[in-house]
Order: structure tokens, then C-alpha cells, then sequence
């Protein structure tokens, strides 16, 4: 005897598969004005979300990113923010507020990638890092759930890397603070369920015009699939994580198989 599908379930493999439609919803890229961010943030309004552009530094890329939005039809503000400090991050969310009065999605982008290896790091190199990729992804978080969970569909996804999978010792406060990533995406999928679902992107080298040849070429050889990720593969996983409601404190490698183990 065949049964037919549960109410709503193609609607949702549709939009998984597909796209997602964000029709109304606002949504909060932080590191939104260059590479990931920019993607992001690009992908969400075409699929008809109203876009929150944050951006510490890069204010003229924020910017563009926002313009571009608005003259595809869209919707879109920019915050200024320094995401090491809650003050910053409590100014983000009121700014957020008072523009659109709610938040549905908060995709915690922003991150420092730079060298520490042991016996050549400072203090200060440290704090930076941890403070900016893993304490400021749990005070955004913090600041959205109220928000996410009026939303009645609030999605959070956090960027870790195969460096929070792997150790990379000429980068261990970077691996440090994607590991810590990871786990702070499971502790808030229990905290914040079942009004939010959280999960975790980690991906492998992603390609863009400005990266030195080099790099590529490396990632490839330890790559099964051959290539480099694209922009595209990342907003792809994003808009499958948005449009997956039963996913939550999962991490969704986007790696083309570098992490499978030899």
C-alpha cells in the first residue's frame, strides 16, 4: 500500500534543493562586505530576503554590497560594528530593530585568519582571533534568539572551517576558535531549540580572483573532487541549512572530500 507524502514535505525538498523563499524575512550577515560575506549576503536578497550588511572596516565593500542589493529591487541597510565587545554587539541588534523590527536569519560570517604559530604569538594575536571567530558568534547569537525566536522559523548558521576539524599548527588560534565554533553551534541547538534550528558551516579552500595561484593548486591535489569551492557551493549549503527545519547542531563540510581521511 503506497502512501503519499506528508502534508508541506515537497514544498520543503523544493526548497532545500532549489531555493529557499525569503519573502519578507530579514537576515544579518556580519563580515558581509567581501568574499563569503559578499556571496552571502547577495544570495539571501535574490531569494527575497531584506539584508542586514554588517562590516567592521570594509565600509565602501559593505556599501557596493548594499547598493547592488537595492538596485536588483531589494532591501538593504548597513551597520557599522566591531563585533569584539558586546556594547558593539547590543548597538548591531537595536540598529537592527529599529530598520526592520525583527530578525529571522544570522549568519555569523566574520572571522581573522592569520598565523600563530606556538612560541611566535602574542597575546594580543590571540584575543583578536578568539574574541572576533568564536565570542562574538555566541554574543550575536545571544543578542538574535529573542528575535529568531519570534521569527517562529529562526535559523542561525555559524562559520567553523576544516581548521576547527583538523590542527593546523601554524594557525592554532584559528583552529582553536573554529573547534570551539563547532561545539558552540551544538550547545546552542540544544539551548535555543525548538523555536531555532543551529548549525555549522566548515568549509575547504574557497576560490576567488584575487588568491594567489598557489593556493589553489595545493587544495586541489588534497582535493577528490579536483577543484577549488566556489562562492556559489557556499551560498548553496547556506540556503539548504535555511531551508532544512529538521537540521539543527549539525556541520555541513563543504570541502570537495579534502577532510576524508587517506
Amino acid at each position: 500500500m503506497r502512501t503519499a507524502p506528508a502534508p508541506g514535505f515537497l514544498d520543503s525538498v523544493l526548497d532545500c534543493c532549489l531555493g529557499v523563499n525569503l519573502q519578507g524575512q530579514v537576515a544579518l550577515v556580519t563580515g558581509a562586505g567581501r568574499r563569503i560575506g559578499r556571496a552571502i549576503a547577495l544570495r539571501l536578497a535574490a531569494e527575497g530576503a531584506r539584508m542586514v550588511v554588517h562590516y567592521r572596516n570594509s565600509r565602501s565593500e559593505a556599501e557596493a554590497v548594499a547598493a547592488e542589493i537595492v538596485r536588483s529591487g531589494g532591501e538593504a541597510v548597513c551597520i557599522q560594528a566591531e563585533l569584539t565587545g558586546t556594547a558593539e554587539i547590543n548597538r548591531l541588534f537595536q540598529g537592527i530593530e529599529q530598520s526592520f523590527g525583527r530578525l529571522d536569519i544570522l549568519v555569523n560570517n566574520a572571522a581573522i585568519f592569520a598565523p600563530t604559530p606556538v612560541g611566535r604569538t602574542h597575546e594580543a594575536q590571540w584575543d583578536a582571533i578568539l574574541d572576533t571567530n568564536l565570542k562574538a558568534q555566541f554574543f550575536a547569537a545571544q543578542c538574535a534568539a529573542p528575535l529568531l525566536a519570534q521569527s517562529g522559523r529562526g535559523r542561525i548558521i555559524n562559520f567553523a572551517s576544516l581548521g576547527g576539524l583538523q590542527a593546523w599548527p601554524k594557525y592554532t588560534a584559528y583552529s582553536v576558535s573554529k573547534a570551539g565554533v563547532i561545539m558552540l553551534t551544538r550547545c546552542l541547538a540544544r539551548a535555543l531549540a525548538p523555536a531555532v534550528t543551529v548549525n555549522a558551516i566548515a568549509p575547504g579552500t574557497i576560490s576567488f580572483p584575487e588568491d594567489a595561484p598557489e593556493i589553489a593548486d595545493r587544495a586541489i591535489r588534497g582535493a577528490p573532487l579536483r577543484r577549488t569551492g566556489s562562492a556559489e557551493d557556499i551560498t548553496n549549503a547556506v540556503v539548504y541549512l535555511i531551508g532544512a527545519g529538521f537540521v539543527t547542531g549539525q556541520v555541513l563540510v563543504v570541502d570537495g572530500g579534502s577532510s576524508i581521511p587517506s
